[in-house]
């Protein structure tokens, strides 16, 4: 299992104060850095807008291109691209991309995703049509890297002979990635033969499992989108390791992540989301009852209505403005084997899971809510010199 990085680039205002974007930058490139040094595997870029609380990755091209000058070994992802027309048209990420791949000399990884509501509204984007779109970005992309000219016609897209350059370093192309959250998003990633990136933070990891199975049974016969077949799956989870237990809660990781998930819920307005997901899984169950989707459909519109789990409880309290001290907050998340906290032989353990699982690249989400940076700089390395060597021996 290679050991990756998450990157959001986050330094919220309420923690830091004002006047700290260009301190952000220049942290995380030192972060990347290390990570170069150490031996991670690839360093993952999200795509957000207007997101100050959350995100400052409003232009990952820039970001992703500044750390593959500054790197040697690790690879660069963009995990993922806003995929809907009205944010990005298929052929500036097609050109952007092969132009980062050639800049980064054959490191590039590139993931598509859908975006969420508040994104939606912000570039006048209609839900209904962003599947579709994602769709044919897929379809697209690959076949402007590797024609030396391309047409397409749909509602969507109206394209005629055009060149699309430059061609991508690596041959055939890139590497491709799907940004999934829902079962019917593996669905569509296995159909594509694209790899998944997918998130555990606020997700256990036997529903994990459940929506592997729909994956792996959809890439076993898929059609390709591209010439090549990326079959490998890439989970992001928050990790923070410390030299002792007690340097972990005392550094606050596990507020730090229980905010992460608050602020996310609050961001992506995760309760319209969920409904559209039970809708969207309820309809691909009834159109093939034998799948997967039919059983986890029902099961996750159970957990809507069931109580609430010590974790959910925990993050009602959090947002109710509750004071709970850093120890009650790491008890309740450490039972979660979703949050990676504690020292080096916790986290191993917790890491182990996932390989288990058949996890292939966990995405370490380390620079998180008020943690500093040498706390940061410090878990890298920790998980650079101790995990990666016991999880990807070179």
């Amino acid at each position: 299992m290679k050991i990756d990085i998450f990157c959001e680039m986050m330094k919220p205002k309420m923690f830091f104060g004002e006047g700290q974007e260009h301190a952000l930058i220049l942290e995380t490139l030192e972060q990347a850095r290390l990570a170069d040094e150490l031996g991670y595997g690839c360093w993952w870029q999200v795509e957000h807008h207007g997101a100050p609380h959350f995100s400052y990755s409003s232009a990952p091209e820039m970001m992703l291109t500044a750390i593959a000058r500054s790197t040697r070994r690790m690879r660069v992802g963009h995990s993922a691209v806003l995929a809907p027309i009205k944010v990005n048209h298929p052929m500036r990420i097609a050109e952007r991309a092969a132009f980062l791949d050639h800049l980064s000399e054959g490191r590039l990884e590139l993931g598509l995703a859908r975006s969420t509501l508040p994104e939606w509204r912000v570039f006048n984007v209609e839900p209904d049509d962003v599947r579709r779109q994602l769709q044919q970005a897929f379809e697209m992309i690959p076949k402007m890297w590797t024609q030396e000219r391309f047409s397409w016609s749909s509602p969507d897209f109206t394209l005629k002979d055009v060149a699309v350059v430059p061609k991508p370093f690596q041959k055939p192309h890139p590497p491709l990635w799907q940004a999934v959250g829902t079962p019917s998003g593996f669905e569509q990633a296995g159909r594509n033969g694209v790899g998944v990136l997918l998130t555990t933070v606020s997700t256990p990891i036997a529903a994990v499992e459940e929506m592997l199975e729909v994956y792996r049974r959809e890439i076993k016969r898929c059609t390709p989108v591209g010439q090549t077949v990326n079959d490998q799956v890439a989970l992001f989870t928050f990790v923070h390791c410390a030299e002792t237990e007690r340097e972990a809660i005392e550094h606050g990781a596990a507020a730090a992540a229980a905010w992460y998930i608050n602020t996310a819920f609050t961001f992506f307005e995760a309760r319209e989301h969920m409904m559209r997901t039970i809708d969207e899984m309820t309809a691909a169950a009834e159109r093939d009852p034998t799948s997967p989707l039919a059983a986890y459909a029902k099961l996750t519109a159970e957990k809507a209505s069931a109580p609430k789990s010590p974790t959910t409880a925990l993050l009602d309290r959090l947002v109710a403005g509750e004071q709970v001290s850093n120890e009650e907050v790491y008890e309740i998340l450490n039972a979660d084997a979703a949050v990676i906290i504690g020292d080096v032989a916790s986290c191993r353990k917790k890491m182990q899971r996932y390989k288990d699982i058949g996890i292939d690249r966990l995405m370490c989400f380390q620079q998180v809510g008020h943690l500093p940076h040498e706390h940061i700089m410090n878990s890298i390395r920790l998980v650079g010199e101790h995990l990666i060597p016991m999880f990807d021996p070179k």
